[in-house]
Order: structure tokens, then sequence, then C-alpha cells
């Protein structure tokens, strides 16, 4: 049977303001290229799952602008969640909707709002995974090969080998969020596997799985599934991500290394390190120019931005706001939506 994919695109975030608002968050922006991270996460399925079996879960307000982007898609391949709560739902919910031959089938659940710079590596571990779920009834977690020590992902511990592709092994356990001296641990080690929340199993086996150690989420889920009109049955459901509702429970789950150049693009200081630099190292998209300048990422999808002796700063145009902060405090730019939402500037977020 054919695979299929999900793809998450319900999410909103504050990180890359002034470009994301809330009708426009990070997976509909275009920040590495002329396609937005949805359309290209969509792309990069191309040509191992067909157009026709993709679906998209976003919400209800999200919802035209994701058609826009997508119109290769049919309508019917759009589940819109009426309120937000979380990819435990969202996945139940868009499995309980599909056609039951789709939910038999090798299925994909990918975020939209990642970078992958290796399509074609990404697109050999899918297909592997597709394979292994394909011979045996369980849940394999795409996890990605950890470039640093990271302190903000989840890990994934490798357990013990399992007969399949290479690289396939058992999850010994799910690590939290660590600190920075775990992270170099667990990066030293080699045994450990970033988790960027990326599943792939039979929809069948998922939903048996809720069913079992979620059942009230489960039966809730499905409630909706077949009578999506009633915003009041979704929006009941418990608010909690796919993996404290299921995986993490489960002692069976499986995982391939995803070698990808992958990348959450997490804030503006991220983009910093996807964008090629020029001469003085500076990082730009759209119309922005330098000038005895250097180590600056300078970002503009309106207007133009000119900058003169300064160094290590984020410049941001759009969208009828600028945003200037130095790279390493790049991660508090929600400080700046917080303080216009408390000045009542809902306009400009």
């Amino acid at each position: 049977m054919p695979a299929s994919a999900l793809i998450l695109a319900g999410g909103s975030g504050t990180r890359f303001w002034p470009a994301s608002r809330a009708g426009r968050p990070k997976q509909l922006l275009a920040l590495a290229g002329a396609r937005s991270l949805l359309q290209e996460t969509v792309d990069r399925l191309a040509p191992l799952v067909a157009t026709e079996r993709i679906w998209v879960s976003t919400s209800a307000a999200l919802g035209p602008a994701v058609r826009e982007q997508l119109p290769q898609l049919a309508d019917d391949r759009f589940v819109l969640e009426p309120v937000g709560r979380n990819t435990a739902p969202a996945i139940a919910g868009a499995l309980g909707r599909m056609p039951a031959a789709a939910r038999e089938g090798a299925l994909a659940v990918l975020p939209s709002d990642h970078r992958i710079a290796d399509p074609e590596a990404f697109r050999d571990t899918l297909a592997a995974a597709f394979e292994v779920v394909r011979a045996r009834d369980g849940i394999v977690a795409l996890g990605v090969v950890p470039r640093f020590a990271e302190t903000g992902f989840g890990y994934l511990e490798l357990g013990a080998e399992e007969p399949g592709p290479p690289g396939l092994r058992r999850v010994a356990r799910f690590r939290e969020k660590p600190d920075l001296e775990t992270a170099q641990r667990y990066l030293a080690s080699g045994r450990t596997l970033w988790n960027a929340g990326m599943f792939v199993f039979r929809g069948t086996t998922l939903l048996s799985r809720l069913e079992r150690h979620a059942p009230e989420l489960a039966a809730g889920a499905a409630a909706w599934a077949v009578a999506p009109g009633r915003a009041e049955l979704y929006a009941a459901l418990p608010s909690i991500s796919i993996d404290h509702a299921l995986v993490e429970r489960l002692d069976d789950l499986l995982t391939l290394p995803l070698d990808c150049g992958w990348d959450d693009l997490g804030s503006w200081s991220a983009l910093f390190d996807v964008l090629p630099p020029d001469g003085d190292a500076n990082r730009s998209h759209g119309a922005a120019f330098a000038v005895d300048a250097r180590d600056n990422l300078l970002f503009a999808d309106d207007g133009t931005i000119a900058v003169l002796g300064v160094e290590g700063l984020v410049v941001v145009r759009s969208g009828g706001a600028v945003l200037v902060v130095p790279r390493e405090r790049a991660q508090e730019v929600r400080l700046v939506v917080d303080r216009l939402r408390a000045a009542g500037r809902t306009d400009l977020v």
C-alpha cells in the first residue's frame, strides 16, 4: 500500500517576530529560500509520497493561508482544528478524519516548520522507516544525529539493535531537555539522538496504542472526527503532545538515525547559521546593504535595510515593523511581543 503523510501546520510562535504574526506563523514564512517552510515540507516528500496521499492539520484560523500555499492539495486533505490542542489531539483527530484505507498503510507525521538541507538523505531514511512499519506493527521515531551539545531539544537514548535497515535501534528511554553538561555527555556518548517530533507508523497502530495508553483522548478525538462541526468536542480534549500522551510510554519504540542537515530554526540566530555569508560574514535575505559591518543577520521581506559600522546584530524589517537585537539575545524576541500586547498593539502581533 502506498505511504501517506500528515503534516502538522497549526503551530504559532513569536521568535521570528516581526516576520511571524498570529496570521502568518513561522511555517508560512520563506526564511531561507523562495518557498515557505510548509511548502518545502510538502516538496521534499516527492516522489516518495504522492500528492493525493498528503494531509495537513492546521487551525481553522490559519486554514485559508495554508490552503493558499498548497493549491495542489484537494480541500478534503486539510483537517482544521477549531482550537489548538497540541500534537496528540491534532494527530488523533486527523487520523480519524482520513479514509480507513489511509489509516491502514504506513504514514509519517512531520512538523512543517523545520529546515532540511539534504532532502534526498531525508527521503532515504523516511523510506526505510516506511519499510519497517510495513514489516512489523510498530512506531518509528526519526531521531536526528546530534551535531553539537544542544540544551533545547529532548533526546532519545539508544537501546538494543533491531533487525532491519542499518541503524534501526530500540529506544531505551526519552531524555528531557538537558543542561549543558548533560548535553555534552550525551553528545560524547554517541548513544543519543535528538527528538525532532517525526514519527512513522500505521495509523491503525497509533490509534490502538492511544486507546490503550490515553483512552479518554482517543475516544474524544474519535467523537470529534465523526462530527467535526461540534467544536466543543475538540475543545474538551486535553492539550498534550504526542510525546507525553503516548510515545514516551512505549517500551517498544524504534528509531532510525536521520542525518540530513536538519534544523528546527528556533530563532533569528539559528537562521544566521543557515544563510550564506558575504565577505564580512553578514547574512542577508531581501534588500539589505551592509557597509563596514560584520557578523549581522539582515532580513527584509519588505522595504530595504542598510547598516553601517555595526557588528553582531539581527535587523529585521517586515510588515511595517523593525526589530534590532544583538544576535546573542535573539531568543528573547518574545519579550518584545509581550510588551506590544501589554501596550495594546495587537495589530503588530
